[in-house]
């Protein structure tokens, strides 16, 4: 009885704080990462700050996603407003619903860190290309938006 009671809100809660958990770990080791390239560069030219700033903030946007699928995961169960009630299929499909968001935005948020990190190397090198490992970048967060769509998408239709 207990489980039927509270086991489908345990479910949607777990799942929503997966996607913003495990998002916002892949971003704290992404940044990490690019990061620890940074302060090689910013060490021998502390005039390449800014850039190395931007190559750095980029793997955080996946914790971001991971907050904006959080809070709309609680808003469409209802958590806003009070009393919810949940079946434990209900909420599983919110668990599922959350997945794309909680292990693209680790994977990708970690995959950009080290893109990132080989971007700041080309700023370091040649300074007039580092243009190029931004667009790098923004290819790895491609995949992190799509998890973020395909969250949001399934929150929508249930």
């Amino acid at each position: 009885m207990f489980l039927e009671n509270i086991g489908g809100l345990a479910l949607a809660l777990l799942g929503s704080g997966l996607a913003v958990g495990l998002s916002c770990v892949g971003s704290a080791k992404g940044t990490g990462i690019a990061g620890e390239a940074g302060t090689g560069l910013l060490a021998e030219d502390p005039s390449k700050s800014g850039k190395v700033m931007v190559l750095q903030l980029l793997p955080g946007t996946q914790g971001l996603y991971g907050l904006v699928v959080w809070f709309f995961c609680l808003i469409r169960i209802g958590m806003m407003g009070g009393n919810v009630s949940l079946t434990v299929t209900e909420g599983m499909q919110y668990f599922v619903a959350c997945m794309p968001m909680a292990l693209g935005g680790l994977l990708s948020a970690i995959a950009q860190g080290r893109v990132a990190a080989g971007s700041i190397n080309i700023l370091a090198k040649k300074p007039d290309d580092w243009s190029k490992g931004l667009i790098l970048c923004g290819i790895v967060e491609f995949y992190a938006i799509l998890s973020l769509l395909a969250s949001m998408l399934m929150l929508l239709w249930l």
